[in-house]
């Protein structure tokens, strides 16, 4: 069984303007903001929560897959799941909705048309 380890941390309020970055394969226009924990893909272990954010128009041109499992609520924004490699097309999803990927889902390609913010929790079994 893996472990998990994060830190104890009760209610507090994340700096929200500084601490942000392009995670690694992203297009410069998304970013995160770790708020907890850290995933070792290569080794398979660890467990993280972050905040992902979209600017306006920004979007991605191939669906993602990966190892880890990850649930994603989207806290406010629109986001758009399945569009083509020029941003068009798609499901538009609005704040309030959640999805849980099990390890080797296909999913995306994604795009905000004015921006969006995500809750994102990501672990290996």
């Amino acid at each position: 069984m893996t472990s998990i380890n994060k830190a104890h941390r009760e209610f507090y309020s994340p700096d929200l303007e500084n601490g942000w970055e392009v995670p690694q394969g992203y297009p410069v226009g998304i970013e995160q903001k770790i708020l907890s924990g850290s995933l070792d893909e290569a080794n398979r272990t660890g467990s993280r929560t972050r905040l992902l954010r979209f600017k306006p128009g920004i979007y991605t041109t191939a669906p993602f897959n990966h190892k880890y499992w990850e649930e994603v609520y989207l806290v406010s924004g629109d986001l758009i799941v399945g569009n083509d490699e020029e941003g068009q097309g798609g499901e538009i999803f609005a704040a309030n909705t959640y999805a849980c990927r099990p390890p080797g889902t296909d999913h995306g390609p994604f795009k905000s048309c004015n921006g969006c913010l995500l809750l994102e929790i990501h672990y290996f079994e």
